[in-house]
């Protein structure tokens, strides 16, 4: 929901540090990599109910995937790198809520349900973006593929993350809430994609 706000007001800084980055010789792809490494190991951390080193890693990892599509359009942006990039996140979202089911048996249930709501909305997401660009549909941004927006964008995934690290024995409430939200993210994706595609 915010993800386009913070994204902007974030420029300034994440291209001067893009800029740092890329001088010093390291490309978008090796950032990439990075962020999957250190997302990997917060789920890692998560499912050892390690919650501070899951917290570190998490926020390291968001960090990192902020970083490499700055330094991509910095330097060469290509599309295996932005399907990498998306593909690393999916697998890291859902790895760590498979995580905070193995730490904590109580949150099974809501954590399945989460990932549930994440497939809807996810194939949403991925069928539109591919109609979109076959139709040539302006929307989105600069972006390898087409996003459409809703109530749970990366900003909020990020936070409700962070939350359970710092309040694990609620994780399963935290799940509960964030499964609804995804799930309306997933409704309002569906009904923009069938205004949008007539």
């Amino acid at each position: 929901m915010f993800d386009t706000v913070i994204r902007a007001r974030l420029a300034p800084a994440t291209n001067a540090a893009a800029r740092r980055v890329a001088s010093a010789g390291i490309g978008a792809d090796a950032l990439t990599a990075a962020a999957f490494a250190a997302g990997v190991g917060a789920c890692v951390a998560a499912a050892s109910a390690a919650w501070t080193s899951a917290l570190v890693l998490w926020l390291a990892s968001r960090l990192l995937d902020g970083l490499d599509g700055a330094v991509a359009r910095l330097t060469q942006p290509t599309e295996r790198g932005g399907y990498l990039d998306l593909v690393g996140d999916f697998a890291v979202y859902a790895g760590f809520v498979v995580a905070v089911a193995v730490s904590v048996p109580s949150s099974r249930l809501a954590c399945v349900v989460l990932l549930f709501a994440y497939y809807v909305s996810g194939t949403a997401f991925l069928a539109f973006s591919s109609l979109a660009e076959r139709r040539r549909l302006r929307v989105g941004d600069e972006r390898s593929l087409r996003f459409v927006g809703g109530l749970a964008e990366g900003f909020e995934t990020i936070v409700v993350y962070a939350a359970i690290c710092l309040a694990p024995g609620h994780a399963g409430q935290i799940a509960w809430g964030f499964a609804g939200i995804v799930a309306i993210t997933a409704l309002q994706r569906i009904v923009a994609a069938v205004r949008m595609l007539g």
